[in-house]
């Protein structure tokens, strides 16, 4: 019986093998194991292990690109089904699931469709800035989004300012601006700190800011972030169509800034 499996209790990390090097692979093991630390669970492990243990699963499946791993560290293995770590016996389990994936090209170009969900983002239940097993949260707004018939479910903080979607991070272009949210309220993404760094890189003005559905309805483009899928434009939010329907300029130029950005850690690898 398993703490992961019974009760949601452990971190995980989704991390993206591009050209036989692991993206980002230094800020995704840094989250993991920040998370674990907020809730009291040491993984047993360094980084270098972990980081071999990672490496060791591509070379035994002989993977080489278009691989998304979703790296799992449950508190480890209960006496019984009961939530209290005391119970827990021996060493978290960690587990390493490789799988070939790849993010469709049409989705990047023709784009994705939100609907703001009732499900908020707050820290009532858990703090939604740790990348925990316990998913619930964005599974019940995956699931309204789902009954609404859209892609994604947009979420809203405690103050009902835009925090994230179900799934992935959030963004809105006004103007030569980019906007987000302030990061409260959502998990710090990984992509989502390379697309703020790659805005200040290229001059444009980016902002961590709490903002309204108004202002997303009124948005000249929207755009989402994730490990997976890099950056995928929004065509319409709550049945508005967002500026004219189609990826916009600034979307498409952090897509290929994004991908830029990518092959040069493959370089330096």
């Amino acid at each position: 019986m398993d703490s992961g499996y019974l009760l949601g209790d452990g971190v995980w990390e989704g991390i993206r093998l591009h050209k036989r090097t692991l993206i980002h692979l230094d800020d995704h093991l840094d989250r993991l194991y920040s998370g674990a630390e907020s809730i009291a669970m040491d993984i047993g492990l360094s980084k270098r292990e972990m980081a071999e243990a990672l490496q060791k699963t591509i070379n035994t499946n002989d993977m080489d690109s278009d691989v998304h791993i979703r790296l799992i560290v449950s508190r480890g293995i209960k006496k019984t089904p009961y939530q209290h770590p005391k119970v827990t016996l021996g060493k978290p389990t960690v587990v390493i699931i490789p799988e070939y994936k790849k993010a469709s090209e049409e989705i990047k170009k023709v784009g994705l469709t939100l609907a703001t969900v009732k499900t908020k983002r707050d820290h009532s239940i858990q703090d939604p800035r740790i990348n925990s097993l316990s998913k619930h949260n964005c599974i019940a707004a995956c699931i309204e989004a789902d009954q609404l018939g859209v892609d994604e479910g947009l979420m809203l903080d405690p103050h009902d300012f835009v925090s994230t979607c179900n799934s992935t991070n959030f963004f809105i272009v006004r103007g030569e601006e980019v906007w987000t949210s302030t990061g409260e309220y959502c998990l710090n993404g990984v992509t989502r700190g390379s697309i703020i760094r790659l805005c200040k890189e290229y001059d444009i003005h980016v902002y961590e800011k709490n903002f309204n559905v108004e202002d997303v309805h009124t948005a000249d483009e929207v755009f989402v972030t994730g490990t997976f899928a890099g950056v995928l434009p929004v065509i319409s939010v709550d049945g508005k169509i967002i500026g004219d329907g189609s990826r916009g300029s600034i979307t498409k130029s952090l897509q290929n800034w994004y991908a830029l950005d990518i092959e040069k850690l493959v370089e330096a690898s």
